[in-house]
C-alpha cells in the first residue's frame, strides 16, 4: 500500500485519468472526491465487497440446464 499525505484542497492522481482530491477534513473524517471517465466504477468498499459475493452466489447457483430457460 502507497500511504501519501495530502492536505485539503490537494489531489493525486491514478492511472493518468482518475484524480482523488481532499475535499474537507473534520475530526476524524475525510471527505474526498474522484473525478473519472464515467465507464470507470467507483464502489464504496463495503458495497463492492457485497456486489462481488453476490456475484459469486449467483456463479455457484446457476448451472448450465438453468440458462436454457432464459430464452
Amino acid at each position: 500500500m502507497l500511504a501519501l499525505t495530502r492536505r485539503k484542497g490537494e489531489s493525486l492522481v491514478v492511472d493518468n485519468h482518475i484524480e482523488v482530491t481532499v475535499l474537507e477534513i473534520r475530526g476524524d473524517q475525510v471527505k474526498i472526491g474522484i473525478s473519472a471517465p464515467k465507464d470507470v466504477p467507483i464502489y464504496r468498499k463495503e458495497v463492492y465487497l457485497q456486489i462481488r459475493e453476490e456475484n459469486q452466489a449467483a456463479l455457484k447457483s446457476a448451472g448450465p440446464e438453468d440458462l436454457k430457460d432464459i430464452f
